[in-house]
């Protein structure tokens, strides 16, 4: 497909809205919190941190490169630049398929709060908060936002990327970025939100060593970015050849961190203000927020602009890997991009049914599981097994199978930019990124 022939974004502010709607999602809001709260606090905003610079900007950057110079899907990508490596664009789609597997499910649980809080009801029952969301996830209604929510994530998709994509992202992510502000806000006059704020900013130094941490971090740093499964490959090929790739995965890079420590700074001060505990897991947002709330003025109207937050950030990342597998449908099998829309929206919501439905036992010799779901599997092994592999790779074939002039002029828009960075840039990609993501996969295998 011709640079010509293929829709692209308006303008440089539209690349940024688009990849940073992509970026930040639920990975942000619903699921570092938890993580963070689970591995220390601090500890793990530093690590995150780090694993956001050496390894998330240079494999981001790597994408946008990917992307940009081929105008094709996560698979068609690689194909045109080394055909060889046609397999490294699977690890796109299959990460996009898998994490649409739950990712609609957790989403259409905001629309069940949203809901609620509307209503009154969220907060008129007389059952406590724990037993109303465990009496949802065993109701019809969850199946059924969840597929509101791939229907209203169809209805983005299908209007294309123009109309789309970029005009629901120029609209979501201003809003997204006040909502969050005035929650921080809030939360800051509750009274004993000081124990939160030193929970998450006083670092437990011994927690940066733990490799199970750093894998951790590095995965929530490939999925709060929307990295290693197609969507930045995808999002660039519809960037103009004007478009600085740096700046945007800075500009990128350090909205999602914004948005991360913002949820941060609006979860644990409202958790430690209510005398709970930060170690929730992921029903820290759906369980101990609405305590929270409750003794607020005015608990059903910030419960009711908290979940409308959690919404919207689950639907510019629910987009994002919808648009993945719907251009890979389209351009892989020739399928009119209708169709394509319809078959990923069926796809997404029978995994997410699958999902729901069924859990499983595992019993072997060193592995005691029990009830384990197939949301559970979809999001151990998109965040912190198929995203950094595919992550992986992509460092080695950017820098190990295409020359260095590949990266430097997608960096430099073919010498337009003055690419400072770029030795910096290869020798991260070429060799640290790399080495990091093996050492800790090793030593979470025991082998080291």
């Amino acid at each position: 497909m011709s640079e010509q022939a293929r829709a692209s974004f308006g303008g440089k502010l539209s690349a940024i809205l688009v990849a940073a709607g992509s970026a930040i999602g639920l990975g942000s809001i619903w699921r570092f919190p938890y993580v963070a709260g689970e591995n220390g606090g601090a500890a793990f905003l530093l690590l995150y941190l780090l694993c956001v610079f050496v390894v998330g900007i240079p494999v981001m950057l790597a994408e946008f490169s990917i992307g940009r110079k081929s105008q094709q899907s996560s698979v068609g990508a690689v194909r045109v630049l080394a055909p060889k490596w046609s397999w490294l664009g699977y690890f796109g789609v299959a990460g996009a398929l898998l994490i649409s597997g739950y990712y609609y499910i957790v989403s259409g649980w905001s629309l069940e709060y949203i809901v609620t809080s509307l209503t009154g009801s969220l907060y008129s029952s007389p059952e406590s908060f724990a037993e109303q969301f465990s009496a949802f996830q065993a109701s019809p209604r969850q199946i059924i936002y969840m597929i509101l929510f791939v229907l209203l994530t169809h209805f983005i998709i299908a209007r294309g990327v123009e109309k789309g994509i970029e005009a629901a992202s120029k609209v979501m992510m201003p809003l997204l970025f006040i909502i969050l502000l005035i929650m921080a806000v809030r939360v800051a006059f509750m009274p004993g939100a000081i124990e939160g704020y030193r929970f998450f900013l006083t670092p437990d130094f011994s927690a940066l060593f733990n490799s199970q941490t750093i894998l951790l971090a590095v995965g929530q740093a490939f999925f709060s970015l929307s990295l290693g499964m197609g969507c930045m490959v995808v999002y660039a090929s519809y960037f103009k050849p004007s478009n600085n790739l740096t700046g945007t995965a800075m500009s990128v890079s350090l909205l999602t961190l914004m948005v991360a420590v913002l949820a941060g700074l609006v979860i644990f001060p409202a958790v430690f203000s209510a005398g709970l505990e930060p170690t929730e897991g992921p029903s820290l947002i759906f369980i101990t927020l609405p305590e929270i709330f409750k003794d607020m003025p005015f608990a059903s109207l910030w419960s009711f602009i908290f979940f409308i937050l959690l919404a919207l950030a689950a639907l510019s990342s629910t987009i994002s890997f919808h648009e993945v597998l719907t251009t890979y449908f389209t351009e892989e099998f020739k399928l009119s991009r209708r169709a394509s829309v319809y078959l990923t929206s069926f796809l997404s919501a029978a995994l997410c049914l699958i999902a729901i439905v069924f859990k499983f036992d595992i019993n072997f010799a060193s592995l005691h599981l029990e009830n384990i779901s197939f949301f559970d599997i979809f999001d151990y092994t998109t965040a912190n097994v198929l995203m950094p592999i595919g992550g992986l790779f992509t460092c080695l074939f950017v820098t190990w199978k295409m020359k260095p002039s590949f990266l430097r002029n997608q960096m430099t828009n073919n010498g337009a930019l003055r690419g400072r960075l770029f030795p910096l840039l290869w020798f991260t990609l070429r060799y640290i990124t790399p080495l990091l993501i093996i050492y800790i996969f090793v030593k979470n295998l025991g082998i080291i």
